[in-house]
């Protein structure tokens, strides 16, 4: 059975993304759409160009809604990258255009007989993947959002520079909106194995200093070249091999929790049937606090965009 891709919006990131794929061999056929006809047909045509001198051959297939009918999974990244240049690092900038950009995307989708999952990456990531589910109709579970996988990273990066370690020795997570009410959940971060509160006292990190750049490093990455991409992309992609390989992974993902009534960033077991299984973590009251500020901010959003439309 052949994998099969498609990416909604071949801009910075979505473009990264394909790159990833491409030249790793993760996909057999890679649909890619946007609505800048020119970008996106100059992309498959370099991807093609590449293709002679990769160990991989890949079918792509442009701007053709009817090919996600037996798409197995389609990544979401379409934006404006430029509304995220505000003074106040808010990533819900881009929810007026983003939002409506996505009704219109999802009923395209469900109207192509989709049956597939979706990641979502379009900012802001937790309301937008409320709206691709609510209007495709597709199961809670097959629909996600990379949410705090990449915050997450970026406190283990920030952890383990303070440390001199490899940011892969940090295990722990951010947790709630994708956006500034997120948090570290402290409690939960573990450095070669052991509780990081005891070895902050010994070791005189600043917690709060390493949250607040988990929160904002996107911004201190797009300051300095006026987008991302790496880092997201290749969260992005992690998640679609996790899922295509039904790896059956913990991570950090925008999923709806019940409890909240909302989608945030929780930890789950992610695999082919999308979100697997949820967990429960053993979070202190200030933790859980923090997360029902974040998915109440996350809910009253979403209910403010869909009123308006």
């Amino acid at each position: 059975m052949s994998r099969k891709l498609a990416i909604i919006g071949v801009g910075h990131v979505g473009s990264t993304v394909a790159h990833q794929i491409v030249a790793g061999g993760l996909a057999d056929d890679l649909v890619l759409i946007d609505t800048n006809e020119a970008k996106v047909q100059a992309d498959a045509l370099d991807f093609e160009d590449a293709m002679a001198n990769l160990p991989y051959h890949t079918n792509i297939f442009v701007n053709d809604y009817s090919q996600l009918e037996d798409t197995d999974i389609i990544i979401s990244s379409l934006g404006k990258i430029s509304l995220q240049d505000n003074k106040n690092d808010d990533r819900f900038a881009e929810l007026p255009f983003t939002s409506q950009e996505v009704i219109g995307v999802a009923n395209e989708i469900k109207n192509s007989g989709f049956k597939g999952l979706i990641i979502t990456i379009t900012n802001p990531v937790d309301v937008i993947t409320s709206i691709y589910q609510q209007v495709t109709g597709l199961p809670k579970n097959h629909v996600l959002g990379t949410g705090t996988l990449l915050d997450s990273s970026r406190m283990k990066r920030s952890v383990a520079k303070s440390l001199k370690i490899d940011p892969r020795s940090v295990v722990g997570y951010n947790l709630g909106e994708h956006g500034n009410s997120q948090f570290t959940a402290w409690s939960t971060v573990r450095v070669l194995g052991k509780p990081i509160l005891g070895i902050a006292e010994k070791s005189h990190l600043d917690l709060d200093a390493i949250n607040d750049e988990a929160k904002h490093g996107g911004f201190t990455v797009f300051r300095g070249k006026k987008y991302t991409n790496y880092g997201i992309a290749s969260a992005a992609t992690r998640l679609y091999s996790v899922i295509m390989s039904n790896a059956l992974t913990e991570l950090p993902v925008s999923n709806y929790r019940a409890e909240y009534g909302s989608y945030l960033s929780y930890p789950a077991i992610v695999g082919r049937d999308g979100i697997v299984a949820q967990l429960q973590l053993d979070l202190t009251q200030d933790e859980l606090d923090k997360l029902q500020v974040s998915a109440n901010f996350i809910k009253s959003k979403y209910a403010e965009t869909m009123n308006a439309k």
